[in-house]
């Protein structure tokens, strides 16, 4: 009896320790895990799709959110890419729910330099963003953004 018994418990107790030893993968801080080239799957303005790759005409007001790109590869360093192909640089500074652009050069229209966005969910390959302050550039309108990378 006893030598069955002890491969037994030896066979457990080297179960246990292998089951609590191996722990899942941490994910990530937002700060690395946003910290790629997004570019602009879908855009809403005001709640309306106004752009959609890949599908024709979905609204055609603005078909070049083609050109919107957000390069924060380079951290703290932002290249922000608005729909009309108009560059930014500037600083950027991220929490848990919020992504701010600062001091950027030239100052985009309508802001002191400065856009902020709320992060609504982010995940390996698709980041959507709502803008918090409205866009002149876009007839005062808040956008939402669902980009991806690549």
């Amino acid at each position: 009896m006893r030598k069955t018994s002890l491969p037994l418990l030896f066979t457990i107790v080297a179960l246990v320790g292998l089951l609590t030893g191996c722990s899942k993968e941490k994910t990530p801080p937002i700060s690395e895990r946003i910290a790629k080239i997004w570019t602009a799957r879908i855009v809403e303005e005001n709640t309306v799709v106004v752009y959609s790759r890949g599908v024709t005409n979905p609204a055609p007001v603005r078909p070049t959110y083609s050109n919107f790109r957000l390069d924060l590869s380079s951290a703290p360093t932002v290249r922000y890419t608005e729909f009309d192909g108009n560059t930014f640089v500037g600083q950027y500074t991220v929490t848990d729910s919020k992504l701010t652009l600062t001091s950027l050069n030239p100052q985009p229209t309508g802001t002191t330099g400065t856009i902020e966005f709320t992060i609504n969910s982010i995940s390996d390959n698709e980041l959507v963003l709502t803008r918090s302050s409205q866009s002149q550039k876009t007839g005062n309108t808040t956008n939402k953004y669902t980009l991806s990378n690549p």
